[in-house]
């Protein structure tokens, strides 16, 4: 397999596991607020962000450089 293309699916895949662990936390943070856990479903809310903003960060870069390679 062509390398720029696995490293594309790596970084997908790495994208597609932060989210997942997004998801997680935010499932998380539900049932804590539902039970009026704030502290706790707070820090969960936190983790969600912190997981999305890590995926975007990575697309990001996947982006900029299809950017630099890419003729309009």
């Amino acid at each position: 397999m062509n390398e720029r293309f696995e490293a594309a699916a790596r970084l997908y895949e790495s994208a597609a596991e932060e989210l997942a662990q997004a998801a997680a936390h935010c499932l998380t943070a539900a049932g804590h607020f539902r039970n009026q856990v704030v502290p706790r479903g707070t820090a969960h809310a936190w983790a969600a962000l912190g997981h999305i903003r890590t995926a975007e960060q990575s697309l990001d870069a996947q982006a900029q450089r299809h950017a630099r390679h890419s003729e309009p």
